[in-house]
Order: C-alpha cells, then sequence, then structure tokens
C-alpha cells in the first residue's frame, strides 16, 4: 500500500493543527464541559476544524471521525480519525504533554498515524510496513527482559472502574511499580515508541483516542492490542494495551487475566 500522498496530507493536518494550538497555550483559555464531562476549549475546535477544511478540500470521498465535530460518513473506506488535542487537561495545565492525534483508517484498521506535539516541535509518523519516525529520524521501543523490570504508564487512576483499577493495580504489581508514570495521555505510547517506557494500560478510550496510536507503536517494534490480546479496530471496546517488547505480551495478558 502506498500511502506517500496521505502521509503528505497528514503533515498538512499536522501543521494546521498547530498553528491553531500554539496562540492559546499557557493562554487565559476558557473551557467548556462536554456532555462526557471532559473539557473541551477553544483550542481543540479552531485545530479540528482547520483540519476537517482541508480534508473536505482535498479528499471529500473519505470518511471523517473527529472528537469535537463527530462522523462524516465517506464512501472510499477509508476514514480519518482525529484527535485535535489528546490530553486537554494537560493543555489547560499548562503541561506539554498532550497531542494532536491523526489516523486513517482502511476498513477499519489504523494504517497512519501522527502524533504530534505543537510546543516541543515533536512529531511521530507510524505508517503499515515502514518504520516510525520522529521528525523524521528512525525510533524503536527498547527491549524489557522481565515484566518486573518494565516502567508502566497510564494517564490516571481516576479512568478506571473499579473493577479495571484492580486489573491495572494487579499488572502494576508485577512492573517497577516504583517507577510507574501517572498522567501523559497519548505521549506516553510516544514515548513507548521511543524507547523510554515500557507498557501502557487504558481504559475507556474511544477510537480518536488510539487510532493513531496502532501504526506508530507497532512501527517502532512495539504491539498493540485490547486487554484479550485482540487487534485494535474501529469496533474495540477501548481497553488498551501498549507493549514495547512483544516478548512481555503473554506476561501483560496473564497480569490482566483476559479481561
Amino acid at each position: 500500500m502506498n500511502l506517500s500522498a496521505e502521509i503528505a496530507l497528514a503533515h498538512r493536518l499536522a501543521d494546521a493543527a498547530r498553528a491553531a494550538i500554539r496562540p492559546h497555550f499557557r493562554e487565559p483559555v476558557a473551557s467548556e464541559r462536554k456532555g462526557d464531562a471532559t473539557p473541551v476549549t477553544i483550542a481543540d475546535r479552531e485545530a479540528e476544524q482547520a483540519m476537517r477544511r482541508i480534508l473536505t478540500a482535498e479528499v471529500p470521498q473519505d470518511g471523517v471521525h473527529g472528537e469535537e465535530f463527530g462522523v462524516s460518513e465517506g464512501r472510499s473506506g477509508r476514514q480519518w480519525v482525529l484527535d485535535p488535542i489528546d490530553g486537554t487537561c494537560a493543555f489547560l495545565a499548562g503541561r506539554a504533554t498532550f497531542g494532536t492525534l491523526i489516523a486513517l483508517l482502511v476498513d477499519g484498521f489504523p494504517v497512519l498515524g501522527v502524533v504530534d506535539q505543537a510546543i516541543q516541535d515533536e512529531r511521530w509518523l507510524g505508517v503499515a510496513g515502514q518504520r516510525t519516525t520522529l521528525n523524521g529520524k528512525p525510533v524503536s521501543t527498547r527491549p524489557c527482559r522481565e515484566l518486573s523490570d518494565a516502567t508502566l504508564a497510564t494517564t490516571g487512576p481516576q479512568y478506571f472502574t473499579q473493577a479495571e483499577g484492580d486489573v491495572f493495580m494487579a499488572l502494576a504489581g508485577k512492573t517497577d511499580h516504583k517507577r510507574m508514570i501517572m498522567g501523559g495521555d497519548c505521549y506516553n505510547y510516544a514515548l513507548l515508541a521511543t524507547g523510554f517506557v515500557d507498557v501502557v494500560c487504558e481504559s475507556g478510550l474511544k477510537l480518536h483516542d488510539f487510532a493513531a496510536l496502532v501504526p506508530v507503536v507497532e512501527g517502532a517494534g512495539g504491539t498493540m492490542c485490547d486487554w484479550n490480546g485482540e487487534p485494535l479496530h474501529a469496533g474495540s471496546d477501548g481497553h488498551v494495551l501498549a507493549i514495547g517488547d512483544p516478548a512481555r505480551l503473554e506476561d501483560v495478558l496473564e497480569a490482566v487475566g483476559g479481561h
């Protein structure tokens, strides 16, 4: 699958989102609560609108699934999935650990993903069948000899139900929990793809939260799946695992108990 045109388009989308986000960072930006109680800002909305304008002009046949403005059905079997600011809470707190997520799905499966950190000028690009890059230079996950050596990350315990939290803590107890990372949203997955984190475990994610991460992690040598070890796709239930060293996959799945 030759995706050179789509890669160029994804870069233009990320550039447009950056231009919309940067003027609002560490500025007094008002936020509102959406129906699910998560915050949204003018930066989220302007960034998604900027990307949608480009997609409407250049690939009107493709579908678009955006966090802020919903789903536009296409007729090509392809869908662009946009999360203009993954980590709005971090953005509002002035932390540069949020990211713009851009994915291309073909028949429901992610084949291209971008994680763009607008403030730190960092852009990860993952493409099916290609090596993941950070600002154009190849990156890779790191080996992890034992699960007890692993650095585990998650955005926060508040996103787990009680039962899910128990599963996470069971996994945490088998990793190097003294180095566990709380907070980070999509940035944790980018760090895993670059060899600084070993496992990310989350639940309750929506398609726009994880679609772009799959090509980035897998193109760097890692693996992503749900808590049962199944590949992630448009119909996945939001239980997400990312493992930097695929040799630890069975250990992680055993720890989470196939939930």
